[in-house]
């Protein structure tokens, strides 16, 4: 998969989040305009190979807040961060507007946790930057029987939009949507099988970082994540979009190097 010049073939990388919010659920997360350069330059010499930037908080519960709100908080943090570091960044955003103006600033992708199907501009917006993007399964109602299935045709229905609207198909991954409209069992079984997914033929996200899947509270969930993550190298998924990059990578480099040995 290709995002922004950077082409990634094999193995599992660090996508790092840093969020731009005042409420997102892990408050480590959290950055200004003015502490955001020093939590890419720390996320990068920690191994993390992309930056996704969240300007809305999508936890249970959460506000939502309009595009111009978005842009008023990505823009400028956006902009030092290309200014500074070559690594590719993904905005976190299901507005075409805000894709609009963060892809015009150099933003190299759109994490849509809509999967495409929000915003109707939305897929013709990253076609027309030549843009990467992770489409995520997403629900308006909880899931209920075969989650599978569900979660394959939602899928399939915003590759159709995507491929449909010119996004080039080396510039797409896919996200299951781990803690979307799902149960805490359901949850499991798709972290469970995860791999299932690959069959669509596109390079998979897992996004599970410190996630209430894992019970108990979110500063106690760092061990479940590194655990979720090196099972990701296993099963793997491409990508792995995490709150600790530094734990994270460490995990990747250990089970691969077992897998190594292994063989």
């Amino acid at each position: 998969m290709k995002i922004g010049s950077k082409e990634f073939t094999c193995g599992t990388h660090v996508m790092a989040i840093v969020n731009l919010t005042p409420d997102s659920f892990w408050e480590g997360s959290r950055q200004t305009e003015y502490t955001v350069l020093s939590a890419v330059e720390r996320a990068v010499e920690d191994g993390a190979e992309v930056i996704d930037i969240g300007a809305q908080s999508t936890r249970p519960g959460y506000r939502e807040v309009s595009a111009a709100e978005e842009i008023s908080r990505f823009l400028q943090p956006l902009r030092l961060i290309k200014k500074h570091f070559s690594v590719p960044v993904s905005i976190d955003t299901y507005f075409s507007e805000s894709a609009r103006a963060a892809l015009g600033e150099g933003a190299d992708m759109i994490n849509d946790v809509w999967g495409l199907t929000h915003d109707a501009d939305m897929a013709d917006v990253i076609a027309s930057y030549g843009a990467s993007v992770c489409i995520m399964h997403n629900s308006h109602t909880p899931l209920s029987g075969d989650i599978w299935g569900s979660i394959e045709d939602f899928l399939k229905k915003s590759l159709d939009i995507a491929i449909s609207a010119g996004i080039c198909k080396d510039r797409i991954c896919l996200d299951g949507g781990i803690g979307f409209a799902k149960s805490r069992q359901q949850n499991l079984e798709l972290l469970g099988g995860y791999e299932r997914l690959s069959r669509l033929g596109y390079p998979l996200l897992l996004g599970v970082s410190r996630k209430s899947l894992f019970g108990g509270d979110v500063r106690d969930r760092l061990a479940p994540t590194v655990r979720a993550t090196a099972s990701a190298v296993k099963k793997g998924i491409m990508f792995v979009r995490v709150h600790d990059v530094k734990e994270n990578v460490e995990a990747i480099k250990k089970e691969a190097f077992n897998g190594q040995g292994v063989h």
